[in-house]
């Protein structure tokens, strides 16, 4: 199993308040995977996907990553293991404005210290990947939203993670340009990629394989994806 999350809960503390976002979450993913978790405002899917992403750390449970216990790492072994193991994709693109598409999709490789000559080909083969390989020396101004996502995809890939997690990836965009964005997923999960996304709405949840509700800081409902209706009629549900 690729992640394999027991009974985790997360407290937030604001002062003298606790404040529960995680209430013994249990879950598993497997390899080449294709989940998306959806649930309300304050549920605590973001939450959820910060401790997958290893951005935020549980108050108590076990959190397994590719073999891996994570769960009581330092923070430097948490950075490691996010620069190594995880691609991250964000709403809001958080592209560097004065690099071109190349040197975007670099960054994570520089930070690890890959040499010049091979970053430049793992990066030119992660935009060839998303499609934008003709693209590589536009700066984010010269290019449309929906290539800025590519490229932000793009820079999640170069460094080979065993996990790719979509935070509203197609929230700024369009809806054209959000089901671009979407076949741009499921390509590569067709291409083995493991991918988790957290999103609120049903059309772009049903592109993945599987869905994960959260509500009131649990796993609601964990069911493979059939039918369009049905994933409606549950999320209506869930918001409720």
């Amino acid at each position: 199993m690729l992640i394999d999350l027991k009974d985790i809960f997360k407290v937030y503390h604001l002062g003298k308040l606790e404040v529960p976002a995680l209430s013994g979450v249990t879950l598993g993913v497997e390899p080449h995977e294709f989940v998306a978790i959806m649930g309300p405002s304050g549920s605590g899917k973001s939450t959820l996907m910060n401790i997958i992403g290893c951005l935020d750390r549980l108050s108590s449970g076990r959190y397994i990553l590719d073999g891996i216990d994570v769960s009581q790492m330092s923070d430097n072994a948490l950075a490691e293991v996010r620069n190594r193991r995880i691609g991250f994709v964000f709403q809001t693109f958080n592209l560097l404005p004065r690099m071109t598409a190349q040197r975007n999709v670099e960054l994570p490789l520089i930070y690890d210290g890959v040499s010049k000559r091979e970053r430049r080909e793992r990066a030119t083969e992660a935009l060839r990947l998303v499609g934008l390989e003709d693209r590589a020396l536009h700066r984010p101004n010269e290019l449309s939203g929906g290539q800025r996502q590519r490229v932000a995809i793009a820079r999640a890939l170069v460094n080979n993670p065993a996990i790719v997690l979509a935070d509203e990836p197609t929230g700024n965009l369009d809806s054209r340009t959000g089901e671009e964005i979407m076949a741009t997923f499921e390509k590569l999960n067709e291409g083995g990629a493991t991918i988790i996304l957290v999103t609120h709405e049903a059309d772009i949840a049903h592109c993945a394989k599987r869905v994960v509700m959260i509500r009131d800081g649990l796993v609601n409902r964990d069911e493979p994806i059939l039918d369009r209706r049905v994933l409606a009629a549950g999320a209506k549900a869930e918001g409720a």
